[in-house]
């Protein structure tokens, strides 16, 4: 009997929605303002996936230049029916104060690897869309409803509405289906039909540490809905001292023996702050889901489990304890992301200098336009990331290296770049909450020619730097503090809200505005030696 630990996508791997075509799973998270757009999963066992990029890979599905942190690609839903995956994501362009500014799409592909089509334009009048399809071959948009407002009022409940598939959009009026329970803040609805009964689930309490599941029912698609006598069926709000924190935005899958599963996201808090540096990952709960009876957890309870055993699963694998690019491929791994934009010439080359990867510097690392930056999520509360790069600054506003980041107000940035002197120096700068200060009292000069080697540890609360200039591995600056490149930091700072994680960044800025390219030969990422799975 095989023993299954959550989380099965560690990292920044939010908002999970799931699928099964034959004996194959598919699974789709929210991307935010990383490109590409819905980051997809495939497994033929639940417990190890393989990634397969993004579904949104062109400007014409997805345009998230200027978007705000944690803007962009929210609460995706994949499904397939009649011989396709049909795919609906939100893009949200604004969501400060009382507003969200957000429209929704639907995109379709006969193959998971796509292509994708063009948009359909669906809405704007909230966001977590999610489609149905009825067995009568009616199609369904559930959709989260915003009112203009700074209250719990603001989640004006869940509505429905038909989509025509020939006339390629929404018809009829939206309908209020569900204003939620007592939790309050519904969002994240899916729709699902067995046993006579339509099963709306949603995610209620807000995506914190007061997140959970919702489950209700109705003979009628359009209500009323019957609220689970249990409700909420999954959360953590009354367990601080559980694995996993801030389970909810669930999507069920039933397994082609009839088992029943949920896939959630869930956050991971370390240190006394208990702030969570990889963000909001994804893992995966049994269900017990008899005929004509409410869903519930395998072992009766509400509260995630962290580890349990699945009959007839195979061994779980490792996500990823280990990853290595040298930049020898004609294309790039699908662990990489980009921010707001695709990954593409001019500003960034695999072919300029063959096994190399090429940045042309742009702007700093606190803009929202044209940032040359390569993004590696990072996995494990304790791990090690290096990068070697070339990189022959002129003048001060030359800057190429390694960036742990978060969002644009919360990133540690060691770069190399020029002094006054002609001299090649290397200096980091936080960023905290927009708060902005240098690292080291004088920029270090780098007395070797060549190629230097950055990289930095993180375990736990604790983030050190370090640098290779030929010379042999030195520690870089003081040990820093990891946990502002959390969720939870930005809010606590009251700088806005934050859903994605931590990052490794390699990146280039140019303040002359002449793309100055720095060259990356290698980047390596490793868990701790030390350190079990995901930990």
């Amino acid at each position: 009997m095989s023993r299954v630990r959550n989380p099965i996508l560690p990292g920044f791997h939010p908002d999970p929605s799931i699928c099964r075509v034959g004996d194959t799973y598919y699974l789709a998270t929210s991307t935010f303002e990383w490109w590409p757009g819905v980051r997809l999963h495939r497994s033929r066992d639940l417990v190890n996936w393989e990634p397969l990029g993004g579904a949104l890979t062109r400007r014409s599905q997805l345009n998230m230049r200027g978007n705000p942190d944690s803007g962009g690609v929210w609460a995706p839903c994949l499904t397939h029916a009649d011989g396709r995956f049909w795919l609906v994501y939100s893009d949200a362009k604004s969501l400060q104060g009382p507003f969200k500014d957000v429209r929704n799409y639907l995109v379709t592909a006969e193959r998971i690897e796509g292509p994708w089509s063009d948009p359909v334009v669906l809405n704007a009048s909230g966001f977590d869309p999610s489609l149905f399809h009825d067995a009568d071959g009616r199609k369904w948009l559930v959709c989260q409803y915003w009112r203009n407002s700074t209250g719990r009022d603001a989640f004006a409940g869940i509505t429905l509405q038909e989509y025509s598939v020939t006339q390629q959009k929404l018809v009829g009026e939206p309908r209020v289906i569900f204003t939620g329970s007592p939790l309050g803040i519904t969002e994240g609805p899916h729709l699902y039909r067995k046993d006579g009964y339509y099963y709306l689930v949603t995610a209620e309490g807000g995506t914190g540490w007061e997140h959970a599941v919702t489950v209700c029912r109705s003979r009628n698609i359009e209500g009323p809905y019957e609220l689970h006598p249990q409700n909420p069926i999954l959360t953590s709000l009354d367990r601080p001292d559980a694995v996993l924190q801030k389970a909810g935005h669930a999507s069920f899958v039933e397994a082609p023996d009839g088992r029943w599963f949920l896939v959630h996201l869930c956050s991971r808090p370390v240190g006394a702050h208990r702030r969570c540096i990889l963000g909001r990952e994804t893992a995966l709960q049994p269900l017990v889901w008899p005929a004509g009876e409410w869903p519930r957890l395998a072992d009766d309870g509400h509260v995630p489990l962290a580890e349990f055993e699945l009959p007839g699963a195979p061994e779980q694998r490792p996500y990823l304890e280990s990853f290595h690019d040298d930049f020898s491929s004609r294309e790039l791994s699908p662990h990489w992301n980009s921010l707001r934009e695709p990954l593409e010439s001019p500003w960034m080359s695999l072919s300029e200098r063959p096994g190399w990867l090429r940045l042309r510097g742009r702007y700093s690392l606190q803009c929202t336009f044209d940032q040359s930056a390569l993004g590696f999520r990072l996995l494990h509360h304790r791990c090690r990331v290096a990068t070697r790069f070339e990189f022959d600054p002129e003048t001060f506003q030359h800057q190429a290296g390694l960036a742990l980041y978060y969002n644009t107000a919360n990133f540690y940035h060691a770069y190399v770049s020029a002094s006054d002197a002609g001299e090649r120096v290397v200096q980091i700068l936080a960023c905290d909450n927009r708060r902005y200060r240098f690292v080291l009292p004088e920029p270090r000069v780098i007395a070797a020619q060549g190629a230097v080697i950055l990289g930095a540890r993180i375990d736990g609360e604790v983030l050190q730097f370090f640098l290779d200039d030929g010379t042999g591995e030195q520690l870089l600056g003081p040990a820093l503090d990891a946990t502002t490149l959390s969720d939870d930091y930005p809010v606590e700072g009251g700088v806005g809200w934050a859903f994605t994680g931590a990052f490794a960044l390699l990146c280039a800025q140019d303040a002359s505005d002449r793309g100055r390219p720095a060259d990356f030969d290698w980047f390596h990422y490793d868990s701790a030696p030390d350190s079990p799975q995901n930990s």
